[in-house]
């Protein structure tokens, strides 16, 4: 079959289906949104919204029919769009609120969870547009519901852009603030990115890069409870190149069922199959947590001495199982560690045994960053800011991707817990390193590229 699709090998997953979590977490379309821009925002706004609702008019009821004829869960149907940003840029910067609402209108129209592409590339220096869509991003996120906006400050190419950074650290917490009454969902829905993939399937770094064609299919797959089942089946007592290689045939079986999902959706959908992004991506249910398979693994608790190595074997097995089932594995692929989402983690943090310090470390090795992390309603802006110099600085050296996504909870404390609901989970507030960094992020200005990224 095509691509070596091997149809026995995706039936031995469906045992997952029901015990382990395991399901395809997101069929994301992305849409290309460059033939939209015009020199009027409410021409772009009509273009903008005519182009979704035609492109992705059948798209959750053919995954809902891919779902039904193969039995495999697909629990978020969603929407990426070229970063808005670069359509502002043709109207001078205006018009970006109404942009933001028209996007929330088309994905209510056509029924998906999410959207994203609220977004600005900014790593080397910032346009009218650029600055137009920061500034509009608080009010955007709490006039909307489903919007999710981004904002990639850095790149190992071309360094971090210290004045976004500067920006950004205000920008999280007036979304917090708008939406105070709301847990505080806006600061949710915005993340903050170095060396940004342009096909991610996964919210809210999700958006359609300018390098991509017209119209996509990617798809995120996930399974942490999978893999830590094959992990107590089949790894008891036995050496770490063994943990490895359970962690790699695992991840092989649920890349093969994320492309079939990918390649029947676009054969549905007439539109071309991008990428299947591999990403262990917990949820708050029981046993679906990568800290559970870090913790099978030896662990007395995530947070632990090992943490940081345990979590590099298991990134690395996850991107070569990828690998080793499809020639179209992009995105993140990996693990992610995002501590309101997944319940060992929210319990490893609340006994105090994974801070801030650990989860930062363990950003260096894992496909993210510092993910739904809850801190203080009262962290200063410029902390914030510094959380993000300080994740871009490690995904510029490592020439990989990292991010912030972090809420200030309005009008708590450390110790206190913010419920988001959902797939955001619930997050205690985690206590934060106050020294002040203000002088530093003042100074502005950009990091120079590292050394590495001269490779020509």
């Amino acid at each position: 079959m095509r691509r070596m699709l091997n149809t026995n090998r995706i039936i031995e997953t469906i045992g997952m289906f029901e015990n382990e979590n395991l399901d395809v977490r997101t069929v994301t379309m992305g849409i290309s949104l460059l033939d939209c821009a015009e020199s009027s925002a409410a021409a772009t706004c009509r273009k903008v919204y005519e182009k979704i609702t035609t492109q992705a008019k059948y798209l959750v009821s053919v995954c809902e029919d891919v779902s039904a004829e193969y039995g495999i869960p697909i629990v978020n149907k969603r929407i990426s769009v070229t970063p808005i940003a670069m359509l502002l840029a043709a109207t001078g910067g205006e018009g970006a609120l109404a942009l933001a609402k028209t996007l929330d209108r088309a994905a209510a129209a056509v029924g998906v969870n999410f959207i994203g592409g609220f977004s600005a590339l900014v790593h080397k220096g910032f346009s009218a547009g650029d600055t137009a869509l920061i500034r509009a991003i608080p009010q955007a996120l709490a006039e909307t519901s489903a919007v999710c906006a981004s904002v990639n400050v850095g790149s190992t190419k071309s360094g971090i852009n210290m004045d976004a950074v500067a920006k950004m650290g205000p920008c999280i917490r007036q979304a917090a603030e708008l939406t105070a009454q709301r847990n505080c969902m806006g600061a949710a829905k915005l993340v903050v990115l170095c060396n940004a993939p342009e096909d991610n399937p996964f919210m809210a770094g999700a958006f359609h890069g300018p390098g991509e064609g017209d119209c996509t299919i990617n798809v995120g797959v996930s399974g942490p409870g999978a893999v830590r089942s094959a992990l107590e089946k089949h790894a008891k007592g036995v050496s770490l190149e063994r943990v490895a290689e359970t962690v790699k045939r695992t991840a092989f079986k649920i890349t093969r069922m994320g492309q079939l999902v990918g390649e029947k959706a676009s054969q549905a959908l007439g539109v071309p199959f991008g990428i299947v992004d591999l990403s262990l991506a917990p949820t708050p249910a029981a046993g679906d947590s990568v800290a559970a398979v870090l913790e099978e693994m030896g662990l007395a608790s995530v947070g632990a001495y090992g943490t940081t190595a345990a979590l590099a074997l298991l990134n690395d097995a996850v991107k070569k199982g990828g690998v080793m089932a499809s020639g179209q594995v992009g995105g993140l692929s990996g693990a992610f560690i995002p501590v309101s989402e997944d319940a060992g983690m929210i319990a490893a943090a609340e006994r105090g045994l994974l801070c801030l310090e650990k989860l930062e470390a363990m950003t260096a090795v894992c496909s993210v960053g510092l993910d739904m992390i809850v801190v203080p309603g009262d962290t200063p802006a410029e902390v914030l800011s510094a959380m993000i110099a300080d994740e871009a600085a490690i995904g510029m050296i490592n020439s990989k991707t990292t991010a912030v996504r972090v809420i200030p909870a309005i009008g708590k404390q450390a110790g206190d817990k913010l419920d988001f609901g959902g797939l955001f989970g619930s997050g205690p507030v985690m206590p934060v390193n106050t020294a002040s960094p203000a002088a530093f992020i003042a100074r502005g200005g950009r990091i120079p590229a590292p050394i590495q990224s001269l490779k020509n």
